[in-house]
């Protein structure tokens, strides 16, 4: 894992400590989030989130805890929304305590990956708030990163028809444009949310151009 991997390595020895049951969690983490049937939930997305969340750290109570959570919330990935998420939450549950978790902390960042099914936190609950922004921050990229990221998306759910993904995915963007902000941190709505909101829009039309009777769903 060190040689393949070795800033996934050091990340997840200074999150999770040295102890050989926590390595040995880290290195089944790492090869999960290789398998070579993910498109965009892959290793670059692990590392992504986790730089997002140091960026938007200060807005959480406990930040440790988001960081295993980050680790765990695409631990399991095969195109099934809901019940994705509630298979990482199960391996967080179940591996967690091995790195010397409390049955309390496992449970705690089980409950935060499940918040990722829908990315919709209570108010208040700043830890699933700083989760949920920093997995939405490829939201905010530059317009041919955002290309990249659907193109990588629509790549994973290859085994959806065209016609089904499509009004999937539109009523998924009208979901988040419908919300008052499509991030909760201070610092992720004032540098994120102008451009995520401008990808967003521009992919949602995209959609409905292709397909006009998106528009009536």
């Amino acid at each position: 894992m060190s040689r393949t991997r070795p800033d996934l390595f050091d990340a997840w020895r200074g999150l999770a400590g040295s102890g050989a049951e926590s390595l040995a969690v880290g290195a089944e983490l790492i090869a999960r989030w290789a398998e070579p049937h993910r498109r965009y939930h892959t290793l670059d997305h692990l590392r992504a989130t986790l730089t997002a969340v140091d960026e938007i750290a200060e807005a959480a109570a406990d930040i440790a805890t988001v960081r295993y959570a980050v680790w765990f919330h695409d631990a399991v990935y095969q195109g099934e929304p809901g019940a994705d998420e509630e298979r990482s939450a199960q391996l967080a549950e179940l591996l967690l305590p091995r790195c010397g978790l409390t049955r309390a902390r496992s449970d705690e960042v089980a409950r935060l990956v499940r918040v990722t099914a829908r990315h919709a936190p209570e108010p208040g609950d700043t830890d699933a708030e700083v989760l949920c922004d920093a997995d939405l921050a490829v939201l905010a990229g530059a317009p041919h990163e955002y290309e990249t990221y659907r193109m990588a998306v629509r790549e994973e759910y290859g085994h959806i028809a065209e016609s089904d993904f499509r009004a999937a995915r539109a009523r998924l963007l009208r979901g988040l444009l419908d919300a008052p902000a499509l991030y909760r941190t201070p610092w992720a709505q004032e540098r994120w949310e102008t451009a995520a909101r401008a990808n967003v829009e521009a992919e949602l039309a995209l959609l409905e151009a292709d397909a006009p009777h998106l528009a009536a769903q």
